[in-house]
């Protein structure tokens, strides 16, 4: 844990978010915070004050809760604000547009950070710019502690660990599919989609960024694999009994994957192949959804290319930041990753196959994401993570401490064997 003389544990930055207050009142609820010191901040202290009546109502110890005020474009107010914590939780993006300067300020204090950002080229910008700095302060700059990445993230890190223990080896492939699931749409997460969108117009660099399976990596120009594609049409997998599609978010958690392993020093094998897909259920529904939903993807994307439609699009059709379900659909929603994986045990000689399964009650990109990123804080401000700072993943720096957590928080992170290695 760093700065242990810190006036507070977890400072929320975008607490007046429609995020932000779903974080806020998860932590207000939530039995480790009640030794926590916390407080919320912003831009604006009157929205602020509104959130904490919110809060007060629900939890009257929350009354007294400190408010802070800083800006996101100014540098000084932000080394004043993370001077003053162990960590800051922030959900205020996108990143890439709002969240640069808090990262360098985090860099430069030695404080620890957690976000929601799923975007990769911003990610890559903070890794160049800031690991090594992190390093020698000791900040810990964790990316994606929403539902992406950690399903992903965690889920493999947890069958490698089962591997590990039971057979002292380690799964050479792991694959998830993302489903069954029922979610709202996300204006965040559409935001953060027409940033990179962007970007990646006017910069090739940006483009090739997006592209790359290794995009996170300390080396992003090491070798690829052909197996590591994203994967954009259509296809039956056998082994699920289920017809799976292109996941929308397999471009960013694949690379986040990626980067735990190589953070880790490459326990599971230069050759580790791990790949993502969504699916969409089995018989003639199964694959309808998967056809109609591949093409709506397929149509929003090239939709996307065209600055005029994207406009109108960010303007008229989809969900804008700050936008989210009701309470009663947040309520409804779930998900479910299934994961599989295979490895050979170096005790037997034999062929090893796991069966996994990461889970959450609650609509994956908000009930589920606050559970997930308060959490993230949580286990920042008070596990005993062995760590050194930098730009890390979920995976790399909280590890299983992190799944524990969610475990006790209502989350299933379960792994089962289906072809264990003989002992005999």
């Amino acid at each position: 844990m760093s700065k242990p003389a810190a006036e507070f544990d977890i400072v929320l930055w975008g607490a007046t978010g429609f995020t932000g207050r779903l974080v806020a009142e998860y932590l207000a609820r939530t039995r480790d915070t009640h030794r926590a010191k916390w407080a919320l901040a912003g831009r604006d202290l009157g929205k602020l004050e509104e959130v904490r009546r919110g809060l007060a109502a629900q939890v009257p110890g929350c009354a007294e809760l400190p408010l802070l005020k800083a800006d996101a474009k100014d540098a000084a107010s932000l080394d004043a604000l993370v001077a003053r914590t162990k960590v800051v939780c922030t959900t205020v993006g996108p990143y890439a547009r709002y969240g640069s300067e808090l990262v360098a300020a985090c860099a430069r204090a030695g404080t620890d950070y957690c976000d929601l950002t799923g975007e990769v080229q911003w990610m890559r910008r903070m890794i160049d710019a800031h690991h090594d700095q992190a390093r020698a302060t000791g900040a810990r700059i964790v990316h994606t502690c929403g539902f992406d990445s950690i399903p992903s993230d965690l889920g493999v890190l947890m069958m490698q660990e089962h591997m590990r223990e039971k057979h002292g080896g380690h799964l050479r492939t792991v694959r998830l599919a993302m489903g069954p699931m029922r979610a709202g749409a996300s204006g965040g997460t559409f935001a953060s989609m027409f940033q990179a969108v962007e970007e990646a117009m006017v910069d090739p660099s940006v483009r090739r960024i997006l592209v790359n399976p290794h995009a996170l990596d300390p080396d992003p120009k090491q070798p690829r694999n052909p197996a590591e594609r994203d994967l954009m049409t259509v296809r039956y997998n056998e082994e699920l009994g289920q017809w799976m599609g292109p996941f929308v978010m397999a471009s960013v958690n694949t690379r986040v994957v990626r980067r735990s392993h190589a953070l880790l020093g490459y326990p599971w094998g230069r050759d580790f192949l791990y790949t993502e897909v969504a699916a969409y259920g089995a018989g003639p529904k199964g694959l309808a959804r998967a056809a109609s939903m591949t093409a709506g993807l397929g149509g929003l994307l090239a939709s996307l290319q065209v600055k005029p439609l994207r406009k109108l699009l960010e303007t008229k059709v989809l969900p804008a930041p700050g936008q989210g379900p009701s309470a009663e659909q947040r309520e409804r929603g779930y998900f479910v990753a299934q994961l599989r994986g295979e490895g050979l045990s170096p005790r037997t000689g034999r062929e090893v196959k796991l069966k996994g399964k990461v889970a959450a009650k609650g609509d994956p990109g908000y009930a589920a994401t606050s559970r997930m990123l308060a959490e993230a804080a949580l286990s920042l401000a008070f596990d005993d993570v062995p760590t050194t700072g930098g730009v890390l993943t979920p995976a790399s720096c909280m590890g299983m401490k992190l799944v524990e957590r969610l475990r006790r928080a209502d989350m299933t992170f379960e792994v089962e064997e289906l072809a264990p290695a003989s002992t005999n």
